[in-house]
């Protein structure tokens, strides 16, 4: 990280950032080039849970080259300068790494849905067999991640 003075290094930070983001971006790449893709998600220590259709470009991605980077970021607030080039963000990020699974198991699939819904409501969330089969469930499992604020 060339910005070793923003940099997060208290896990414990990086965890309120995943747990409080609402979008996770996903990239990709094959021999087209690379893709972004912004996502619901679930995370948990070691892992990020996304959802998706059964079928797509995504998911095609994923069965070619499993290696993905994934972003999350929490808006502050803005800056306002003097001139454009002083205006400012401030800002926390997680940027990560790791290796996308397509689950199959209805169980696996059950535990990564919950993770989803956890990020964004408290409660009981049951999902009946249906609903799993016709849903695709990433597991990213997490190989290192780097965090970074401003403000």
């Amino acid at each position: 990280m060339r910005r070793k003075d923003r940099e997060i290094s208290d896990l414990g930070e990086i965890d309120t950032v995943l747990r409080k983001a609402r979008v996770c971006r996903i990239a990709l790449a094959d021999g087209n080039g690379p893709y972004i893709v912004p996502l619901c998600f679930g995370y948990e220590p070691g892992a990020v849970y996304l959802h998706s259709a059964p079928e797509g470009k995504k998911l095609d991605m994923i069965r070619s080259d499993p290696r993905c980077c994934f972003e999350v970021d929490l808006f502050d607030s803005l800056e306002k300068g003097e001139r454009p080039c002083a205006w400012s963000m401030n800002y926390r990020s997680v940027i990560g790494f790791g290796t996308a699974t397509i689950l199959s198991d209805p169980e696996d699939k059950r535990h990564g849905l919950l993770c989803i819904m956890r990020q964004y409501h408290t409660g009981i969330h049951e999902f009946s067999d249906d609903e799993v089969s016709r849903v695709a469930v990433i597991r990213i499992a997490v190989t290192s991640m780097t965090a970074k604020k401003r403000g």
